[in-house]
């Protein structure tokens, strides 16, 4: 099958191990089949049968004593090429499940939005751990104990064959069954296996919701809703279970039962054969205790099958998102964008999310370096579309973008996404210190350079309120910082990389009028030098664009400055009487004390804008 070749071949990166694997099961195994060898002779030396019964035979102690130091040893050497392959099997699957789980994560770092926007994370977190754990399983189980089953069973009944044939037809007589029932089951089981994988997905997506969303959760008193619906999952994911677990239990249950009827077919024959003095006592039990040696492989079978069935299943999963191709991908010969000027061309860009109608129709906007562009339109009318676009997180339907003059699809996308920084409306941090935060993205950020972005984004004093300061453990999602903390957080981690073109995704739309006007005057001189678009309702933002861009369902619907559309009377002077004018008096109302501050530089280092609060001016 294709998918166990390939684990394979990741297996064989770590041949050595692979080799000494198969290197000590062999020599177990040729051990092992040493031992009854060396029991059947002990017994033919103590012991005759005749038609008068047992008699004992005379024999010499030092005779006995050589074999039973034969046995101890045979056994001591046997322990330790099954612990050498132990460790050499158990070795080699973790570093497979290594190898795999770091592809896999590193897989997802690199697809673009439009497939994270169609997975769904549970199952995704599903496969990085149960699937995974299925392959760890079959290179373990499978790769290696497959062939020592195989190996074992060719030897034993080649033994028994040279032993005695009539034997050896007895005991394999119930062969065909085994072979016919563990052909069918392995299929059942590979079916059911992906069942399980799926199922498990899906739980694992309730559960990862529900523990992000317990606010809404709480909020709505939906904890009977919600736990019924994981007990729903649940329930089906027990049930496949079972049936699997079941399906394998009878497996091994029936593959017991055929080798213990044959045990009694040879123990009846074989006794009968003794009494005629067709076969010796000694023969007769090394027969026994090799065809005792069988019910390993027989019964490690119905555990390999399943092993088998799991990583087909849960490698197919796998190598799905690992075969998966990018929207989004990075040109062979891309070149690396250095600091980029600014200058910005939308060119009839036109742009439909997989499986939706068109989100922008033919959308021409003209930045110039420094400029600030505020783009304002209803829900859904496409403005955060635009500035997906230009970091590349989705690629353009029609139409291009430039930077500079050159398509932003000819760069490498870590160069293009250094000379974009993002601040966005839904902000997310990590579990870690508020230092680490804010410096995130930028490697040899100092603690000085952490400060000032700080204070460009007005969050130094309450840092420094805190009682660890900047060293203070972030919750889960920032759940310790209030919504306004997070967004200036964010700021300062944007400010930090000192980006030549920056975008503001409603980067104040969860801050009080204060704390707005405060993060607005200390990013004026953030935005100087820097070509910025806005996506914005706040007046102060919008009124002080050099270029104010209004959507509607995909398309611009008008552009111009603050003064030409006010004076247009269309879309733009409706969305300014009923919700931007309201908010210029209450600007007007916030006091605020004066803003003082170093400059800011950004960590980048020479030949970027200096960037300082403004301490004067109203917008």
């Amino acid at each position: 099958m294709p998918i166990l070749v390939r684990i394979t071949k990741i297996a064989w990166q770590f041949r050595v191990r692979l080799i000494l694997a198969y290197l000590s099961f062999f020599g177990a195994v040729g051990v092992s089949l040493l031992i009854p060898q060396l029991f059947g002779e002990a017994i033919d030396l103590l012991v005759v049968v005749n038609v008068d019964g047992v008699i004992a035979k005379p024999v010499s102690t030092n005779t006995l004593m050589y074999i039973a130091l034969a046995i101890l040893g045979a056994s001591l050497l046997r322990g330790f090429l099954d612990f050498a392959r132990t460790y050499c099997t158990d070795s080699l699957s973790q570093k497979v499940s290594y190898v795999i789980r770091n592809s896999f994560y590193d897989k997802l770092q690199h697809l673009s939005f439009a497939y994270h926007d169609k997975e769904h994370t549970g199952d995704l977190m599903s496969k990085a751990t149960a699937d995974v754990e299925s392959i760890r399983r079959f290179v373990n189980m499978g790769l290696v104990r497959a062939f020592e089953v195989v190996f074992r069973l060719v030897a034993l009944v080649l033994i028994l064959s040279f032993m005695n044939w009539e034997l050896t037809l007895i005991s394999l007589s119930f062969v065909p069954f085994i072979v016919i029932r563990s052909s069918r089951v392995m299929g059942k089981l590979r079916r059911m296996w992906l069942e399980v994988q799926e199922r498990m997905g899906e739980a694992v997506t309730i559960l990862q919701e529900n523990l992000v969303g317990i606010h809404v959760v709480k909020a709505f008193a939906s904890e009977e809703f919600e736990k019924a619906k994981f007990d729903k999952k649940a329930l089906e994911l027990r049930e496949e279970y079972f049936q699997s677990e079941r399906l394998q239990g009878t497996n091994s249950a029936w593959m017991t039962f055929f080798f213990t009827a044959g045990l009694g077919l040879i123990i009846w024959y074989g006794g009968w054969e003794v009494i005629r003095g067709d076969l010796t006592v000694g023969e007769l039990a090394k027969f026994v205790l090799y065809l005792n040696q069988l019910t390993f492989p027989i019964r490690m079978s119905s555990f390999i099958i399943n092993a088998f069935s799991r990583a087909v299943s849960s490698g197919s999963r796998i190598f799905d998102v690992l075969d998966a191709e990018s929207p989004v991908v990075e040109k062979p010969n891309a070149k690396v964008l250095e600091r980029a000027q600014g200058s910005i061309e939308f060119d009839n860009v036109s742009f439909a999310y997989e499986g939706r109608i068109p989100a922008l129709q033919h959308v021409s906007i003209s930045a110039k370096p420094g400029q600030i562009t505020a783009i304002l339109g209803a829900p859904g009318s496409g403005k955060s579309t635009i500035v997906n676009l230009l970091p590349r997180f989705y690629d353009v339907t029609d139409g291009r973008i430039t930077i500079d003059g050159q398509d932003v699809r000819d760069f490498t996308l870590e160069s293009l996404r250094r000379n974009v920084g993002i601040v966005q409306q839904d902000v997310f941090l990590f579990s870690d210190t508020i230092h680490d935060n804010i410096a995130y993205g930028v490697k040899n950020a100092t603690r000085e350079d952490v400060i000032r972005a700080a204070k460009v984004a007005q969050l130094h004093e309450h840092i420094e309120s805190l009682e660890d300061g900047y060293d203070t453990w972030v919750g889960e999602r920032g759940s310790t910082l209030s919504g306004g903390q997070r967004q200036r957080l964010s700021i300062a981690r944007s400010v930090l990389i000192d980006p030549p073109i920056l975008i503001l995704d409603d980067s104040t739309s969860s801050v009080d009028v204060h704390t707005e006007r405060m993060i607005h005057q200390a990013m004026i001189n953030v935005m100087k030098n820097r070509t910025t678009f806005v996506i914005a309702h706040r007046l102060s933002t919008v009124r002080e664009a050099d270029l104010i861009v209004v959507l509607k369902e995909g398309q611009i619907a008008e552009q111009g400055t603050h003064d030409e559309l006010l004076a247009a009377g269309g879309i733009y002077r409706d969305i300014y009487d009923l919700q931007l004018r309201p908010q210029a008096e209450l600007l007007l109302d916030a006091s605020l004390p004066p803003l003082t501050g170093p400059p800011l530089t950004g960590a980048q280092g020479a030949g970027s804008p200096r960037l300082a609060t403004d301490t004067g001016g109203d917008s």
